[in-house]
């Protein structure tokens, strides 16, 4: 399977993309379904999603009959589990008189004006599965089965009978975020950036990775790490300046009338004074003292 990693996967995590150039999936099987090759194939069969023009050789519009023909082919049909039934449900479409073959199906409406319409119409028809699951492969693991697929759909693979909703995971944030919560976000931000650093042999601590995590998730919403995103809600202007687009930045600013305090160490390392941080958080004052004031006197 094409699943991207090194840098350009690092740089998908900490920009929070919306969706990941290579989706992907990890479905696990419960205790009843796991051990079993064949359930397991059924199973991801049905995952697939399928339309009316991956089980079809040619779609068109037959004049004598006045209806729209689909030429179905078996070994693509046999491929993706699908079956006459299936195909019954289908293509219940109201309006039009609807014959399902062996390996045709005849599709007449009851206006002749129509048939543009079907035919345009009919080669996007989900026929079966899940929309965004493209391929699903079967592979064994630790003595059971699983599923890996091409594509993602979390929300909706969850709600298939004999999945295991504890193990199963995706490599889209944002999928996790909508449909487990922003703590599962978080968990799987820390799982993706360390896979992908241990996979280039880079020994980083994880509490690193943890922290970036918990950056990005602080809000209850991913946000990237970049000026759209963490760096670019700081409260201090120099330290977004300091990141990208610095010269828009300090108009944009200067426009609106906004004050830099210099709380922050970025800021405060720029302009050259003690950070807020260990040593430079204390401030040390000196009593003059009784004996002192009396001598002043």
């Amino acid at each position: 399977m094409n699943v991207t990693l090194g840098l350009p996967r690092l740089i998908e995590i900490v920009d929070a993309r919306r969706k990941p150039s290579t989706p992907i999936m990890d479905i696990y099987l419960d205790e009843e379904h796991r051990r079993s090759v064949e359930q397991v194939k059924k199973i991801a069969e049905g995952l697939v999603y399928s339309t009316a023009e991956d089980i079809s050789s040619a779609i068109y519009i037959d004049p004598s009959k006045a209806c729209v023909v689909l030429r179905l082919q078996k070994n693509r049909m046999e491929n993706r589990g699908i079956s006459r039934e299936d195909l019954e449900n289908t293509f219940n479409i109201s309006g039009c008189k609807v014959i399902v073959d062996s390996d045709t199906i005849l599709i007449t409406p009851e206006e002749v004006t129509n048939l543009n319409k079907i035919l345009n119409k009919v080669p996007s028809t989900q026929v079966k599965g899940i929309k965004g699951i493209r391929r699903a492969l079967v592979t064994n693991e630790n003595d059971e089965w699983i599923i890996n697929t091409d594509g993602s759909n979390l929300s909706k693979v969850l709600k298939v009978p004999g999945i295991d909703p504890n193990k199963t995971s995706t490599n889209n944030v944002h999928e996790i975020a909508s449909t487990l919560g922003i703590e599962a976000a978080r968990n799987s931000i820390i799982k993706e950036a360390k896979g992908v650093l241990e996979e280039q042999g880079l020994d980083v601590d994880i509490r690193h990775v943890m922290l970036v995590a918990d950056i990005m998730t602080q809000n209850g919403q991913v946000y990237q790490i970049g000026r759209h995103g963490v760096s670019g809600k700081k409260a201090s202007i120099i330290a977004r300046a300091a990141f990208e687009i610095t010269v828009p930045t300090l108009v944009d600013a200067a426009t609106k009338g906004e004050r830099d305090m210099f709380n922050g160490v970025t800021e405060s390392v720029i302009v050259g004074q003690n950070i807020p941080v260990g040593t430079g958080i204390i401030e040390i004052y000196m009593g003059l003292g009784k004996r002192n004031l009396k001598k002043k006197k």
